[in-house]
């Protein structure tokens, strides 16, 4: 039975191409087959894999300009169920893609926050007046630009070939390194591996981030990332995303995790895993 893949679509996203990358992977590895499933949101793709209607979910975590994806964020700490499988971390290239008869004569950009942002000094320079309008993916708008030619978004270059649209002008995101972590999940435990995400809260007490963070500094296990996300329950509510350069199957880990819980209101582990091999990487 084919793994069914829950991903941001429509088709043509840099979503849709991790899971693209995935699948050939789980295919050369395990010899399954795969269904590339899109889904209008990322919160969508999470909760059809939290509530049984997917297998897995490919969901961005982390760009290398802009930073951590909330919804991402969000939507593991909501469901609750999921576990990280794998990493896999993408390069990301934008293109312009438009109707118009050259950049001068755009007058609208649309495009994912996350790409607008990612090309927020090519915009400044090239189209300065243009109006930026977010969409819920790279993608969503690419079936109409051809009926205004004073329009354009920023997609991928692979998407430029599948809806058959011109190329404006390539590579226009800020910097040329750009890629994107992202996370395949499931509902199935962990496998482990030399990378583990938790998250936490605490009581609303003076020194109460101090503690779970001395947890870790005084048992020697690196933290490459924190973040703080609103817990949505009250202002100045907060939750914090940990990753860690640790396994959590290792003994020491575990008695690690068991101190923190004293320590902390509430903690979630996502699991450990490793970074997947790609044909970039």
């Amino acid at each position: 039975m084919a793994v069914s893949i829950a991903h941001l679509g429509p088709i043509g996203t840099n979503a849709e191409a991790a899971a693209l990358q995935y699948a050939s992977w789980l295919t050369a590895s395990t010899g399954q087959e795969s269904l590339l499933c899109p889904y209008p949101s990322i919160a969508l793709s999470l909760r059809a894999v939290a509530e049984g209607n997917a297998d897995v979910a490919v969901v961005p975590i982390e760009n290398s300009t802009e930073g951590s994806v909330p919804a991402t964020l969000d939507g593991l700490w909501r469901f609750g169920n999921l576990q990280i499988q794998w990493a896999l971390i993408l390069p990301i290239s934008h293109a312009l893609l438009s109707q118009a008869p050259a950049i001068d004569a755009i007058q609208t950009v649309y495009s994912h926050p996350q790409a607008l942002a990612q090309c927020q000094g090519w915009l400044e320079k090239f189209l300065p007046t243009a109006q930026l309008i977010p969409t819920s993916s790279t993608t969503e708008a690419l079936q109409s630009l051809g009926e205004d030619a004073t329009s354009a978004a920023i997609s991928s270059p692979r998407a430029a070939e599948l809806y058959n649209l011109p190329v404006l002008a390539d590579s226009i995101n800020d910097h040329p390194d750009n890629c994107t972590r992202f996370w395949i999940l499931s509902q199935q435990p962990s496998p482990g591996g030399s990378h583990t995400s938790l998250a936490f809260t605490v009581h609303d007490l003076p020194g109460s981030l101090v503690k779970p963070l001395q947890v870790f500094a005084s048992r020697g296990i690196n933290l490459s990332h924190i973040e703080s996300r609103p817990t949505k329950r009250s202002l100045g509510d907060y939750l914090f995303f940990v990753d860690l350069e640790a396994d959590a199957r290792k003994p020491d880990v575990q008695a690690t995790l068991a101190e923190l819980a004293k320590d902390t209101e509430t903690l979630k582990v996502f699991g450990s895993y490793d970074i997947l091999p790609t044909a970039k990487s």
